[in-house]
């Protein structure tokens, strides 16, 4: 029996969410932090990306496992900083204190990164500037950046993942390269 890649899902719950998420990164004044991506950032980016590793697991991907459940749970935490001190009162993470919550996630995904130099070039840029984008936050909450071109990097991310994803599918739905994926760093 067949078992389906669970990648795609994983990846378009990763990418739609984060390219949201950066828009408004962008311009806060212009797109607020609504409603619209705190659900986005609990349904597609937090649980598909959940059941995506979920299903990673079953097909003995540790990579897969890890990189999607790890990143679906960061959305779910990053909703919950967001609406825990409405709705529990408890204190709202200080800017310092969060810098520390995107410099972890950012060194995380450096480490992720080392192992997908035998991978696509796609699942590398994909890494690669999701690192960067965790540091970057990271740098803007200790003050030392600042700037709505953090979001255009995290717009970059969020739609690389969407273009590997869709590349996933559709190389697979019509059983040919139509949108490629690059070689491999290292062999």
């Amino acid at each position: 029996m067949k078992i389906a890649n669970p990648a795609p899902l994983g990846l378009m719950g990763f990418g739609m969410t984060t390219v949201l998420l950066n828009i408004h990164n962008t311009n806060p004044d212009k797109f607020p932090l609504g409603s619209m991506i705190l659900a986005m950032g609990i349904f597609y980016g937090g649980m598909a990306q959940i059941f995506a590793g979920v299903m990673e697991y079953r097909n003995g991907n540790t990579f897969g496992t890890t990189a999607f459940t790890s990143y679906g749970l960061f959305w779910l935490s990053l909703v919950a900083l967001l609406i825990l001190p409405d709705i529990v009162g408890v204190e709202k993470p200080v800017p310092a204190f969060m810098g520390w919550y995107f410099f972890m996630w950012g060194f995380f995904t450096m480490m992720m990164f080392v192992g997908t130099l035998k991978a696509n070039t796609g699942l590398q840029v994909i890494f690669f500037t999701l690192f960067v984008l965790f540091y970057l936050l990271a740098m803007k909450e200790w003050g030392w950046v600042s700037g709505g071109w953090i979001g255009i990097e995290g717009i970059l991310c969020g739609l690389s993942a969407v273009y590997v994803a869709m590349a996933e599918v559709i190389n697979e739905s019509l059983g040919k390269v139509i949108l490629p994926l690059g070689k491999p760093l290292v062999k």
